[in-house]
Parts: C-alpha cells; structure tokens; sequence
C-alpha cells in the first residue's frame, strides 16, 4: 500500500473515530441526567453489569466503530456499496444516541426497547453492507452486535421488572 493511500486511510479512520466518540460523549449527557437517581430506583435483573462498566465498553466500541466505517469510507464514498454502508453506519448511530435519550433521557425504559430493536436491525443491516466492502470492517462491528444483542436483553428485563 502506498503512503498516500495509507495516509488517507488513517484520515478517514480518525474522522470516524472521532466522531463516534462525540456521539458517545453526547449520549452520555443523556445518561448521566438520570444514571445516579432514577436509574438506581430501578428494579435490575442479576445479570446487570456495574455502572463502572458501561463507560470503557462504550468507548471501546465506538473506537472499533469508527475504524470500520473510516475503513469502509476510504475505499471511496463515490462507490454505490461505500455510499449505502456508511448511510446504514449513521443511521444506526443516530439510533445508538436516540436509545440513551429515551431510557435515561425520557425515563421510558419501553420505547427504549422498540429504539434498540431498530438498532439491532440496523446494526446487522449495516454489517451485511460492510461485509461488501471490507470484511475486515464488517468483523469489527462484530463486538458491537453483541453488546447491543445484551443491552437489548438488559433493556427487556428491566422494562419488565418495572
């Protein structure tokens, strides 16, 4: 590979990085608003992680987020495959914030649970696009999946305890 496409590369993979981690650190706020008060009221199932958790599992997710779509972006948004990926990638994005705004945000642990069911579709929507393009950025989404496949069971447990 040659350095100017590496370089390029690397560009497109900071990019996305670092707009994930925005997204996450804006997600957060929402989170925040309600994880040391109401979220505590809550009736959880034995399964549900520490708080403390949350955090370094996020931010590792939306780092290897942000690698695979800045991996899918440098093969040339001008691509039909790269162009329908990435819209999948920010929709779905989109649908990981809406789901912190409306469990902690909104408080409503139920339309959260219909928001995480679109996510999860999304999610695996956008990995079938990925996997067209790069199937190294398609694995990497692979971790994310699987929290999400947990956070939606966590989510459906604590809808029905409460």
């Amino acid at each position: 590979m040659n350095t100017t496409l590496l370089k390029k590369r690397l560009v497109y993979v900071f990019i996305s990085i670092s707009v994930c981690l925005i997204i996450g650190f804006l997600s957060s706020v929402a989170t925040q608003s309600s994880v040391n008060d109401w979220y505590l009221t809550l009736n959880k199932p034995s399964f549900n992680p520490p708080n403390w958790l949350f955090a370094p599992v996020w931010s590792t997710l939306y780092v290897l987020m942000g690698v695979s779509a800045g991996w899918v972006w440098a093969k040339g948004f001008h691509h039909k495959w790269v162009k329908t990926a990435l819209y999948h990638f920010g929709f779905q994005l989109l649908l990981n914030a809406l789901w912190s705004i409306v469990f902690f945000g909104l408080q409503s642990p139920f339309w959260a649970l219909l928001v995480i069911i679109s996510l999860l579709v999304m999610i695996i929507l956008t990995i079938k696009w990925f996997r067209l393009v790069s199937k190294v950025a398609a694995v990497l989404l692979i971790p994310y999946l699987a929290w999400v496949c947990f956070a939606l069971v966590l989510n459906f447990k604590i809808w029905e305890l409460n």
